[in-house]
């Protein structure tokens, strides 16, 4: 394996986390924040543009993740790239948005 595609599996699964938060808030009918908000990443955008942005997210990580080499989900390092992609992106996306949904703060019982 090369590192081009290492390269694409990290971004694959970075994609494919960072498309589930806004499908699902779609599917939902919930507003989320998105790029296409104002102030970006911060606003809402509409449930409609949440699916559409999700879509957009899972197409890209089917492309990287499947059409890129062959990827073997028995090969730890194929799984283990993505699965670093996927882990960043959520910690990454939870401390960020948990600013604008109280995530961040922890509740005393």
């Amino acid at each position: 394996m090369n590192w081009q595609q290492e390269i694409a599996y990290f971004f694959g699964g970075l994609f494919l986390a960072n498309a589930l938060p806004h499908y699902i808030s779609g599917l939902m009918g919930h507003a989320f924040q998105s790029p296409f908000a104002t102030p970006r990443g911060e606003g809402y955008s509409t449930s409609v543009t949440n699916v559409v942005w999700g879509f957009v997210n899972l197409v890209a990580a089917y492309w990287l993740l499947v059409r890129v080499g062959d990827f073997d989900i028995h090969n730890l390092v194929h799984v283990g790239a993505p699965g670093l992609g996927m882990l960043l992106i959520s910690l990454f996306a939870g401390r960020h948005f948990g600013k604008f949904n109280g995530g961040n703060a922890a509740k005393a019982s």
